[in-house]
This record gives C-alpha cells, sequence and structure tokens, in this order.
C-alpha cells in the first residue's frame, strides 16, 4: 500500500466498504484541487488553463416507481475551476446507493445527481443519461498522428521534461500516443490511458515527446493532475502560443475518467469514447 495523502485520510479509497442498498448523498468524498496543484506552481484563482473532467459511469440503475429495474450509461462533466475534485471510490458508491432506490422518473434521476455532485464539487456538474445502445456511446477514434510506432529506447519511467525539445519551425498539429500509464497515488494500481496534445507553436520533437509521455509509467497521482502535470511542462519548455492536453483513462470500477486542458480560447473538444474505454 502507498502511503496515503492528506487529502485522502477519511476517503474510501483503498478500503473495504459495504456497498450502500438505499441512496446516500454523504458518500461523496470531494478533495481540495489546490493542494494537488500547488507543486506544479498553480496558483489557486490563477489557473493557466480552461477544462473540464469528463466521467462516464456505465453501472448505473436504479427503480423505477413500480419497483422495475433501469439501466443507463451517465456521463458528467466539471469545470476544472471546480474547488473540488471527487474521489473516484466514494462516486462508485454513491452511484451504486441508486441501485435499490425507487425515483419516479428519470429527470428525478437527473436532478438529484446534478445537485449532489455540485454540492461535493462546489461547482455545476452537468448530468446526462444514456440508453446503453445510444449512438452517443459508439466508439471513435483520436484524431491527429499516432506517436506510438517510433522506434525509440527508453529506460526512464518517471516524469522528466528534460525529453521535452522544440525546433524553430512552427507548427500546428494534432498528436496522440495510447502509451500512456500512471498510478493511483494510494493503492498503486495501475491506470491505462491515451493522451491527445493538439498545439500550435515550435515543433516539439516527437522521440522526446513520447519519452517524456512513457516517462509517467511509474508515477503516482490522479488521473486530472497527470493531465495538468503535462499541460505545465509543455506550456514551460516547448511554449506553444495554443495547447490541448485531453487524456482519456481506461474504465476502472465502472467509471472512466477523461480530463482535459487548454489555453483560453481553443474549443472544448467533442466527447469520445476510445475502445478500451
Amino acid at each position: 500500500m502507498a502511503h496515503r495523502p492528506d487529502t485522502l485520510e477519511n476517503a474510501p479509497l483503498g478500503r473495504d466498504s459495504a456497498y450502500p442498498e438505499q441512496y446516500d448523498a454523504a458518500l461523496l468524498y470531494p478533495i481540495s484541487r489546490a493542494a494537488n496543484r500547488a507543486p506544479l506552481g498553480i496558483e489557486e484563482g490563477a489557473l493557466p488553463f480552461v477544462g473540464e473532467d469528463e466521467w462516464h459511469a456505465f453501472e448505473v440503475s436504479w427503480l423505477n416507481s413500480r419497483g422495475k429495474p433501469v439501466v443507463a450509461v451517465a456521463r458528467f462533466r466539471l469545470s476544472a475551476s471546480s474547488p473540488h475534485l471527487i474521489e473516484s471510490k466514494s462516486w462508485k458508491l454513491y452511484l451504486n446507493s441508486f441501485n435499490q432506490t425507487r425515483f419516479y422518473s428519470r429527470e428525478d434521476v437527473m436532478q438529484t445527481l446534478a445537485n449532489d455532485l455540485s454540492i461535493a464539487a462546489g461547482a455545476e456538474v452537468s448530468v446526462e443519461l444514456f440508453d446503453v445502445d445510444a449512438p452517443e456511446l459508439t466508439v471513435q477514434c483520436l484524431p491527429g498522428e499516432c506517436l506510438d510506432d517510433l522506434d525509440i529506447a527508453v529506460n526512464d519511467y518517471t516524469p522528466s521534461s528534460a525529453h521535452l525539445r522544440v525546433s524553430d519551425e512552427i507548427v500546428e498539429e494534432t498528436l496522440y500516443s495510447h502509451l500512456l500509464k500512471s498510478n493511483c497515488p494510494v493503492t498503486g494500481q495501475p491506470d491505462w490511458g491515451s493522451v491527445l496534445i493538439r498545439y500550435k507553436g515550435p515543433k516539439i520533437d516527437r522521440e522526446g515527446l513520447l519519452r517524456y509521455l512513457i516517462g509517467f509509467r511509474q508515477h503516482q497521482d490522479f488521473h486530472e493532475h497527470c493531465v495538468e502535470h503535462i499541460f505545465t511542462d509543455l506550456m514551460t519548455y516547448a511554449q506553444p502560443t495554443q495547447l490541448l492536453v485531453l487524456a482519456r483513462y481506461v474504465r476502472r470500477g465502472g467509471l472512466d475518467i477523461s480530463p482535459w486542458r487548454a489555453t483560453p480560447g481553443l474549443t472544448p473538444p467533442t466527447p469520445l469514447r476510445l475502445a478500451r474505454q
């Protein structure tokens, strides 16, 4: 078991927890974003980016007014400017508290989710519910050019900005890799993901960029903070005029998390799902 950060002292993550039988909003456990951002030099109230944390929940169910189960897939979107993120296992336990709870309508479920999550996050959380075979959930591919076929030698598995090099050529391009892996900061469990980088500015050396991304392989941190780490390093060492960093992590416990951070003015990415999510 890895060291438990102070911000998670009372969180259910990494502990055996009984699954709730009835709805309980108190299960949600908010975590201050400021504590994780301070080591990156990001000051509260002066974010260098805009962005969202997009969550998909694939294990959403409740009972209708007659006691018949309903199932759905939920999409949640939470602004990066919210004072809190919500710890993922507490989110899962909260969603499971709906399983034996009766609601009169789908709209009641959405409103309950939006109210509770917004209170926990300290900012508005948008909620969408989809049928499990809805076209909005169709698998898609990341746009741009994939870095993963580059034939490189790697011997560094912790993030190192020394790998980030640029040329004098100014370009506008979109690159991505499926080789992102980080680890849960408490349990040490692997978090697998894909990362997309869209930028305008001095051309980034692709081999160095891939080595840098692979460097998160033994890094312990939350999904959201890994994306902010990548964003701040690229802004500092590549100095693009425009930058978008988007990660799409593989689901764990019925939840996937897809944070994105961008320089202000960039169009937000359209929600999409990858095959392994």
